[in-house]
């Protein structure tokens, strides 16, 4: 007999994953993406899982921090998200940044090639039709106003949103190399390449403040009445955001110099650094890193071009800002994702309240594992909170405080993982003394999750050889 196909709408990073993990349990799948027919205000390419923002999956080091652990976990669950990273990353010294557009076609080429998915192109307004008996909705941040407003009317939840933005890219062949630098804070990475991937434009103390100035006074976008009360995500503040809340807390975030040497000028430190990292293969566009803005794209080039290096600079993709929006998940969803007002359909990806383009796929991976056991009549069994995708679960399905409206968008980070006994000795015998406790804890946490993933995933695959 023939199955009967899930339907995932969207193909963004989550929709992408949860179809190709559904497909690769041998379930049928059709992923519905609007665009060409419907575009958005941030896409610009029809491809699956386009990137909108920046092009880093942030750090590949799965020992000592919460997104290289789950980068490894996705791994291990065979993403297609994470093979195309690896695929078509591009230098970032310890993370793992790719070339957004290669990155998007691998993607697309793999679902488009796989014999268990369907691609349908064209809007989903308002709820599925009854006889989609099981839905993934992974329409991400830019959920179409029909829909939107369909999932309300179901929850009976007001709508959560928050403001996300967007940094500007840079042709390279337009950076003063005379005065700017390639170099990885404190030299890291494996490769020269790495240890040279982000190129740096030094400021000296009268230059920082002259650019402050100017951000503080350039004119912004201006939001509309209704979304006049929507917060920022602290992940991803706007530059000129972080200025207002004091002179010096750009020096401190995206603009600091520690771990820098200018090449041109070794015995003069600066006083505030910009970074640029590769957004392509060919390395001809560079991102400029925390340079999200809400500035007019006039006083944008203005502004940028008064930072050292990049006086001449030609932009490839000026900033700008969008809203995000995520339901209130700790109350509208079940543990396996599924919505408790009508439990066909699940939610992946960011419009859950996760915040990243990793935790996006992560939970799209679970969703599109969990509609995969539920048509195949197994078990769906969720990874345990000790890992990382057990850890992103456990957040936006009851992570939150009873009571309290404190559920907000989060990147996956240790303080979600239950505790761990602190580490005393180390392999050695030495005794742990100082900042070294720290990363002791974050690679005890570390090895318990990848060990818990593996028996998870291992029962997974005895219980479907048992079948």
């Amino acid at each position: 007999m023939s199955m009967k196909p899930i339907h995932v709408i969207g193909g963004g990073m989550a929709g992408s994953e949860a179809a190709w993990q559904i497909a690769e349990a041998g379930v049928p799948v059709i992923l519905h993406e609007m665009r060409p027919e419907r575009g958005t205000e941030a896409h610009q390419t029809d491809g699956l899982a386009e990137l909108v923002c920046s092009n880093s999956f942030r750090s590949d080091d799965a020992e000592n921090n919460a997104v290289g652990l789950l980068h490894e976990e996705m791994r291990r669950c065979g993403s297609v998200i994470m093979a195309n990273g690896d695929a078509h990353h591009v230098p970032a010294g310890g993370a793992l940044a790719v070339d957004r557009d290669r990155f998007s076609q691998g993607v697309t080429e793999a679902l488009e090639s796989h014999p268990n998915v369907t691609i349908e192109r064209g809007e989903v307004a308002g709820i599925p039709p009854e006889d989609w008996d099981s839905v993934i909705i992974a329409t991400g941040p830019l959920t179409s106003p029909a829909l939107a407003e369909a999932v309300k009317g179901l929850t009976g939840e007001d709508e959560l949103a928050f403001f996300d933005a967007i940094a500007p890219i840079i042709h390279h062949e337009s950076i003063n190399m005379d005065v700017a630098w390639a170099q990885s804070r404190y030299d890291k990475g494996e490769e020269e390449a790495d240890k040279a991937a982000y190129i740096n434009c030094p400021m000296d103390r009268d230059q920082y403040y002259a650019f402050i100035d100017a951000l503080l006074d350039a004119p912004k976008t201006e939001f509309k009445d209704w979304e006049k009360d929507t917060p920022y995500f602290e992940g991803c503040l706007p530059i000129e955001v972080m200025a207002e809340r004091g002179r010096e807390t750009l020096r401190y975030g995206p603009m600091k110099p520690i771990g820098l040497t200018n090449a041109h000028q070794p015995d003069v430190k600066a006083y505030a650094v910009v970074q640029l990292r590769q957004d392509n293969a060919l390395a001809t566009l560079w991102n400029m890193v925390g340079f999200q803005t809400k500035l007019k794209y006039g006083a944008q080039t203005d502004i940028f071009r008064m930072i050292p290096g990049l006086e001449n600079a030609e932009f490839a993709r000026l900033g700008g800002i969008h809203r995000n929006t995520f339901i209130n998940s700790p109350k509208v969803l079940d543990g396996a994702l599924r919505l408790r007002a009508m439990p066909r359909l699940r939610f992946a990806g960011q419009v859950t309240g996760v915040e990243g383009y990793v935790e996006s796929a992560a939970i799209g991976l679970l969703a599109g594992r969990f509609a995969a056991a539920e048509r195949l009549g197994r078990d769906v069994t969720a990874p345990p909170a000790t890992t990382a995708l057990g850890a992103l679960l456990t957040h936006i399905t009851g992570g939150h405080l009873e009571g309290k409206q404190t559920f907000q968008p989060m990147n996956v980070n240790f303080g979600l993982f239950p505790d761990i006994e602190k580490p005393t000795h180390d392999a050695d015998g030495n005794k742990i003394k100082g900042k070294e406790k720290g990363r002791a804890r974050k690679r005890a946490l570390s090895a318990r999750a990848l060990n818990d993933v593996n028996d998870w995933l291992n029962a997974s695959a005895a219980a479907e050889a048992a079948e």
